[in-house]
């Protein structure tokens, strides 16, 4: 293939020029559209697919297709803020409307179980976007010190170092090799077969080895314990799965210690990278702050950075102040969003409860309600402030080496 062809959906090699030719199912809405008929059921999705195939970019091993939730930010985020800069009214109904629009787009695509990239291209390009109306609009004011910059540089690319991390494997569980799915078909009268380190479940009195409060490796049971089996067996990955570990139904995957899925990473928040997570999430709320902080001080000067934020009479004197101040506003928005849920998870860290079992637990009124209903603690792994957060720390260590009397 050459940079501007590729394979299509249908397997017919096609060329990016022909974007617009041979597309029935537009030409099929669009007649129908022309002569007052509605369209059959599924059209719009067909037509959807069409264009997602079909919108490509060039490469050198043939073009690559490009993902539809991508692009809405790269466009929308730049047009609604500097329309937002234009006058105080505008920048309100804007700044109101956008998580609005941001939430029921959420609720949208976690009811339909869809993964997409909409947040986590959101994220990335207001971080980027934000940078650099930093440089270019304040910066030259000469209120804000080099130094200052490199200290904003440098939170900045620690943050972005640890979304990377975060983003790796958060402690999936190994599929069974060569589609050898166990089964438990016949219980109680089978034992369950299979771990992930290849050894056998045996018959009689099960047991797992506790590391820092919760199983390592996958749960041994009895046939005479079908209760247990039913409650650790996980029916999509066709595996038992340790204490802690859940299915993620965006993910399609069993991840040890599972705490919730993340649009904002795309990516569950499990054993491997949820320290990443929290000091991702750490960095962008003093990052964040800070880069606020400078531009009040050199918008409205003589002001404290709060009131500032509330009662700044000159930032629309001219256009430059009243994007930076609009920008302002939007970063403020998303850091008390983001601080909100960096709450939430250091408080989970503190009583030993992830959000999964937070959520189980509500469902099942197995939990009691502390600090308002912020967190749910369960009771079960919670072992005071300091183990917990040492639990927490030593996450995604090697666990140590299984004796011969765990193995028998």
């Amino acid at each position: 293939l050459c940079c501007c062809e590729y394979v299509d959906r249908r397997g017919r090699r096609n060329h990016i020029a022909a974007c617009c030719c041979d597309c029935e199912e537009l030409d099929d809405g669009c007649d129908r559209w022309l002569t007052c008929k509605s369209l059959p059921p599924g059209a719009l999705e067909r037509i959807a697919d069409t264009i997602a195939d079909r919108l490509r970019v060039p490469w050198f091993s043939g073009a690559v297709k490009i993902n539809v939730s991508l692009v809405p930010p790269l466009v929308l985020l730049p047009v609604f803020l500097h329309v937002a800069a234009l006058h105080f009214l505008l920048g309100l109904i804007i700044l109101t409307s956008l998580p609005v629009v941001v939430l029921w787009y959420y609720y949208l695509t976690h009811r339909r179980k869809e993964r997409t990239l909409f947040f986590l291209s959101l994220g990335l390009f207001s971080l980027g976007y934000m940078y650099y109306v930093f440089l270019r609009e304040v910066v030259p004011r000469g209120h804000v010190e080099y130094s200052q910059v490199v200290v904003l540089t440098c939170g900045l690319i620690l943050m972005l170092a640890a979304l990377s991390r975060a983003k790796k494997d958060p402690g999936y569980l190994p599929i069974p090799a060569g589609n050898e799915k166990p089964s438990h078909q016949g219980l109680p009268n089978k034992s369950v077969r299979g771990s992930s380190s290849g050894l056998h479940g045996i018959s009689g009195a099960a047991s797992s080895r506790a590391v820092n409060g919760e199983a390592k490796g996958y749960c041994r049971m009895s046939a005479e314990q079908p209760e247990g089996v039913k409650k650790d067996w996980c029916t999509k990955c066709q595996l038992v799965r340790p204490a802690r570990a859940g299915h993620c139904r965006l993910c399609g995957r069993c991840v040890r210690r599972l705490d919730h899925h993340c649009v904002w990473i795309n990516s569950c928040v499990g054993e491997q990278n949820h320290q990443a997570f929290i000091l991702a999430l750490s960095f962008f709320m003093l990052t964040s702050v800070y880069g606020i902080t400078l531009t009040l001080h050199t918008i409205c000067r003589g002001r404290t950075p709060f009131v500032a934020l509330l009662y700044c009479p000159g930032a629309y004197s001219d256009y430059s102040s009243a994007l930076s101040f609009t920008c302002v506003w939007y970063c403020a928005i998303v850091t008390a969003g983001m601080g909100y849920i960096l709450l939430i998870q250091l408080l989970n860290i503190s009583y030993n409860v992830t959000e999964r079992e937070a959520r189980l637990a509500l469902r099942d009124n197995t939990g009691r309600r502390l600090l308002g209903g912020l967190v749910i603690d369960t009771g079960q792994y919670n072992r005071g402030l300091l183990c917990n957060w040492g639990h927490f720390l030593s996450l995604g260590s090697s666990p140590p080496q299984r004796s011969a009397e765990d193995i028998v």
